[in-house]
């Protein structure tokens, strides 16, 4: 299947920028889009609420700016990830904003919902639903989601524990549209691999939170930079649902990672210890041995380019 020329054009690699809590605001969506990659963020990072008419608003017109300015080199579209729970109580607010804005993609979360699906098309956009088995892509697909985002073992945040091999092949054995896969992803070598073995694209999120756009703490973007994979511990115990988080941050909170709580729910908002899930907790994939510093989104995306086009040649010397 032709992938949809909105996951296409004007692009400068195959690459999603994964939203990221807290840290993915304008700054770091716009400078993503300008190097010519697909940047996001998720709708709860625009706090309060009203913020979010702001942000949509600011991205809307810089991008474009932007594009008007740099015909040669234009801005890449924008994403907006939404939580499909129900225990976002936002949702409809925050998708009637999508709509407003006309947002190009809308990338959704816990939850396949055919009415968020609907309110994306009304207006030509495209939904991309993130799975970590192949039931549940089955469900996104079958309630009208647009393309597929397999989040596989290994990925930052809340992440599957299956291979990406064994993830993507079920899904390719039935499913031709657009599917990106996400799972310690950190370098061009990784972005060729994942479409070699079959998905479109990369959805990479962990190697952004050490750019100086990223909004996050300079410890955090430091943690990222000293750490390696042996440094991350996949637990529920931050919100409810299992996710990869640098231990080193669940210990300064005062943790030990040898009898960590045992949640009752899903709960975003805090552990008993008081500390704030995402704030102190921090979320990272194993792919950040490859991470040896904080820099630009410019030269991040620069040094994934010349990766990628240097493992293509190797490959096709092969």
């Amino acid at each position: 299947m032709t992938l949809p020329a909105i996951l296409t054009h004007t692009l400068r690699l195959p690459v999603v920028a994964a939203p990221l809590f807290i840290i993915s605001h304008p700054e770091l969506v716009m400078a993503q889009c300008k190097t010519g990659i697909i940047g996001s963020f998720p709708a709860l990072n625009a706090r309060p609420e009203a913020q979010l008419d702001e942000w949509l608003a600011e991205l809307t017109e810089g991008l474009a700016a932007h594009t008007a300015a740099n015909p040669e080199r234009p801005a890449a579209p924008f994403a907006v990830n939404q939580i499909v729970h129900t225990s976002n109580r936002r949702l409809e607010h925050d998708l009637r904003l999508c709509v407003k804005y006309r947002v190009p993609i809308v990338i959704s979360s816990l939850g396949a919902v055919p009415e968020v699906n609907d309110a994306v098309h009304s207006y030509g956009g495209i939904v991309l639903h993130d799975v970590i088995n192949n039931r549940h892509a089955h469900s996104a697909i079958n309630k009208g989601a647009d393309g597929l985002i397999a989040v596989a073992a290994g990925a930052g945040g809340h992440a599957g524990t299956l291979s990406p091999f064994a993830l993507v092949q079920e899904i390719r054995e039935w499913f031709d549209g657009p599917l990106l896969l996400s799972g310690a992803i950190a370098t061009g070598k990784a972005i060729l691999a994942a479409q070699a073995m079959g998905a479109d694209m990369a959805y990479i999120g962990s190697p952004f939170i050490a750019t100086h756009e990223a909004r996050a703490s300079d410890a955090y973007k430091e943690m990222i930079v000293g750490s390696t994979a042996a440094d991350i511990v996949y637990t529920d115990s931050v919100t409810g649902i299992p996710g990869n988080y640098l231990a080193p941050s669940l210990t300064a909170a005062g943790l030990d990672l040898t009898n960590l709580p045992t949640p009752t729910k899903m709960d975003f908002s805090a552990l008993t210890t008081g500390a704030k899930a995402w704030k102190d907790l921090w979320g990272s994939g194993q792919g950040i041995g490859a991470i040896k510093d904080v820099a630009s989104v410019e030269t991040l995306v620069a040094r994934l380019e010349s990766e990628f086009l240097a493992a293509k040649t190797k490959l096709a010397s092969l």
